[in-house]
């Protein structure tokens, strides 16, 4: 039986690929304030505003391919059964050919109905005002906003609970909730952190290896170093 390897990633895998990180680091998402395009209270102020910045960052994964990173993880999957708990929006795992993918902050490539929350659909588009659900309510983003629930939560600190090896990638480990999954992992599960600028971690659960690297140059790193204490090379 293949060992269970979850990876939590963040925008640092997806800035190699082209995409701008979540916010700059004045606050701004894109010259925006984040409340404006990314809270329930951005939304009802104006919702035209809200619509074209998701319509622009949807015309975007368009234009952008899977790095080296988001491929080498998808080769782990030879030898090991992966999870990915990403707080990307993108779907350039999925393109490099990653199976097992929790989306816990939504998906650009989704919407969903403003009234129905069980009611998405695949939607690679731009999304304007008057594209209804069938019961004629608005169809707004599916992505998980300040101030709002997280439904694939749970799935994510279950898959969690279950690892034989956890890694963050690409992830300041700032964005709670899902900064508080590491604290799930079982007890002696080896743990890696791969980023170039790492944050101090204090009270981690169990040991952790960091690796002071991009994705791109790191993950491959990670890769030998499963290989190594697998008995692989």
């Amino acid at each position: 039986m293949k060992k269970k390897l979850v990876l939590l990633t963040g925008a640092g895998i997806s800035a190699e690929s082209g995409i701008k990180t979540f916010r700059d680091a004045d606050g701004l998402w894109e010259g925006h304030d984040v409340m404006q395009v990314a809270s329930p209270e951005g939304w009802h102020k104006n919702k035209e505003l809200v619509l074209d910045f998701y319509n622009q960052r949807r015309r975007q994964l368009h234009q952008v391919k899977p790095n080296l990173g988001h491929n080498v993880l998808a080769e782990l999957e030879q030898d090991y059964d992966v999870y990915i708990i990403t707080q990307n929006v993108d779907n350039l795992h999925e393109q490099a050919g990653s199976n097992k993918v929790v989306h816990i902050h939504g998906e650009l490539f989704k919407v969903r109905s403003t009234k129905d929350e069980s009611y998405v659909l695949d939607w690679t588009n731009d999304l304007v005002l008057g594209d209804l659900d069938p019961n004629g309510f608005q169809l707004r983003p599916h992505i998980v906003w300040f101030g709002e629930a997280v439904p694939a939560l749970e799935l994510a600190i279950e898959i969690t609970q279950n690892a034989d090896y956890f890694a963050v990638i690409g992830s300041s480990l700032q964005v709670y909730p899902a900064a508080g999954l590491v604290q799930y992992t079982p007890p002696n599960t080896p743990i890696f952190y791969i980023d170039p600028k790492p944050v101090a971690l204090p009270n981690m659960p169990n040991p952790i290896q960091i690796i002071p690297k991009t994705a791109t140059e790191g993950v491959p790193v990670l890769k030998k170093l499963l290989q190594e204490i697998d008995g692989r090379v």
